[in-house]
């Protein structure tokens, strides 16, 4: 019996590969100030990036607009956030974000998972447009976003390029970059005749000014390895 069920345990060893080990969680903005971030080809934050209540937050009408990245770069890593998007609102968690002056934009590069009020934002239209998708690719594989101006919780990990997005405790993206899958996601989308889009396994993070009011808070990261 027990050499029996030694063989289960080995066979179920092989079965599920270990999980990768887990950095001590990393705090990648400490609740009062922009320390860690700075504006997308920038040395600093810009002003339209403050803090308040305990959450980063953008002011569309102030001065100073960007995409707001972190100083590090990352690989393989689980990112967890809080984010509440205005009435209308529209806005995106970019990574994998290359940043040198060539590209003008986060998104040239980068790789988003969507941030949107489903209900009254115009870009509603396209189901790989909802919140939690893969932005123009992947439709979430269902809706548990909430309502504009209430916090949503994501999980998003990349390790080895394999992509798994969460939103409300709920897994909603699973895909595997450089698949079948995801050539024919990609081929089916806006970045089609992008050489430079996902191109780079390391970069930054970034959350994306879209011209709406968005706030970040309880931003964590596990680095994988």
């Amino acid at each position: 019996m027990t050499v029996f069920l030694s063989g289960l345990l080995a066979l179920a060893s092989l079965a599920s590969p270990a999980q990768p080990a887990k950095s001590k969680p990393q705090l990648l903005f400490d609740g009062k100030t922009t320390h860690g971030w700075h504006t997308y080809l920038k040395t600093t934050a810009e002003p339209a990036w403050t803090v308040v209540d305990g959450a980063l937050q953008l002011n569309p009408q102030a001065p100073g607009q960007g995409d707001l990245v972190t100083d590090g770069e990352y690989e393989n890593f689980e990112l967890s956030l809080e984010w509440k998007i205005s009435p209308g609102g529209n806005s995106g968690i970019i990574f994998g974000v290359h940043e040198e002056p060539a590209f003008q934009a986060t998104y040239d590069t980068g790789i988003e998972m969507q941030i949107l009020d489903n209900q009254g934002a115009e870009d509603n239209k396209k189901a790989s447009h909802l919140a939690g998708s893969l932005y123009d690719m992947l439709a979430p594989a269902k809706d548990v976003a909430k309502p504009a101006g209430e916090w949503n919780r994501v999980k998003l990990r990349k390790y080895k390029g394999h992509l798994t997005f969460s939103l409300n405790n709920t897994q909603i993206v699973d895909v595997q970059m450089g698949s079948p899958k995801w050539q024919a996601l990609v081929e089916n989308s806006k970045f089609k005749t992008w050489k430079n889009f996902a191109a780079y396994p390391k970069g930054h993070i970034a959350l994306q000014d879209h011209g709406h009011q968005v706030a970040f808070r309880a931003i964590t990261l596990e680095q994988l390895g």
